[in-house]
């Protein structure tokens, strides 16, 4: 028995210092999806406080086959998409094909170059904000793939949906995202050219 399951063992046997031990190994991963989902830190901090409450409140109910990690991230999902869907609002590499066959791929933020640390913010800020424009259950879906490495099977069971509707909702994702960031990379040149001096 490794220290994590020992952790929930004890938490299910009514340790409030075991669960603490969980909350302090899970705060950030739970935050970080909850900040990617909802993009806001406010709203994701109260999304990762209520995510621990929950998961606090239904461990009697969690299944030790199944990894911690995956069960205490899909309650975080699950709280975001409801959020979202009451809001009515609102990487890793991805690589996607468009209708020609040529392949986008999205830039890694989290690359470490001290050099490219500008530019990785403004990339980063852009994923972001492209990340709002998706499904809720997209979005969850993709932030599981290329942030935490889900295979499609976990993501099909956190999210209640098959193994084939998460390979559509990936490709589907993936093909939006690209569109975005064309759009996105097509504005920021037609802008940058009035000020670009003649060549001669």
């Amino acid at each position: 028995m490794n220290e994590e399951t020992a952790w929930v063992t004890q938490a299910q046997q009514g340790s409030d210092e075991a669960f603490t031990k969980l909350v302090e190994t899970y705060q950030t991963p739970v935050y970080n999806l909850c900040y990617r989902m909802l993009g806001e830190p406010d709203l994701a901090e109260d999304a990762a406080q209520e995510t621990f409450l929950r998961a606090y409140q239904h461990l009697h109910r969690y299944d030790q086959k199944r990894p911690f990690a995956t069960w205490l991230l899909s309650i975080a999902a699950h709280y975001c998409i409801d959020r979202l869907r009451r809001r009515k609002f609102s990487m890793f590499s991805m690589d996607a094909e468009d209708d020609e066959g040529n392949t986008f791929e999205l830039p890694d933020p989290d690359s470490p170059d001290p050099e490219a640390e500008t530019v990785q913010g403004q990339t980063r800020d852009r994923i972001q904000s492209m990340l709002k424009d998706l499904d809720d259950t997209d979005r969850a879906a993709v932030i599981m793939r290329y942030w935490y490495d889900y295979s499609e099977a976990e993501i099909a069971a956190s999210l209640r949906l098959t193994v084939s509707a998460v390979k559509s909702r990936l490709h589907r994702a993936r093909k939006e995202l690209a569109g975005l960031w064309q759009e996105e990379e097509t504005r920021i040149e037609t802008e940058r050219r009035p000020y670009e001096s003649p060549a001669f």
